[in-house]
């Protein structure tokens, strides 16, 4: 199992997770070894650009939604390759900072409960 399995196990039973990626797909929305934190996701709030943790075709990208389509959900990096099609239920959690600084257009769209805040 590679990390990014490893995150996505932890991401699905509800956890927030920060880590830090290697590569350099998402160039320059996320460069290697930044910090991004990513939550579980209310999948209902899926839209285009939003980043999120998911797993297409057995592997577990930290990539852009590039498509929605029904129950269906078109993943690629951000230089122009598709990685393929998935279910809404295969997108584990949503990248809501890069090294500290929020992510637009998240808002609303977490299904994770911040023990902090209580319920």
């Amino acid at each position: 199992m590679g990390m990014l399995d490893a995150v996505a196990a932890r991401v699905a039973r509800g956890e927030k997770v920060r880590f830090r990626p290697t590569g350099s797909s998402m160039v320059p929305l996320i460069r290697s070894r930044q910090l991004v934190t990513v939550v579980p996701l209310d999948t209902a709030t899926l839209d285009v650009d939003d980043i999120v943790l998911v797993r297409v075709a057995g592997t577990v990208y930290l990539h852009r939604v590039t498509a929605v389509a029904g129950q269906r959900v078109q993943i690629g990096n951000n230089r122009g390759r598709i990685n393929g099609w998935t279910t809404r239920d295969r997108v584990f959690g949503i990248c809501v900072e890069v090294d500290g600084v929020p992510r637009r257009n998240v808002e609303g769209k977490s299904a994770w409960n911040d023990p902090a805040e209580g319920s």
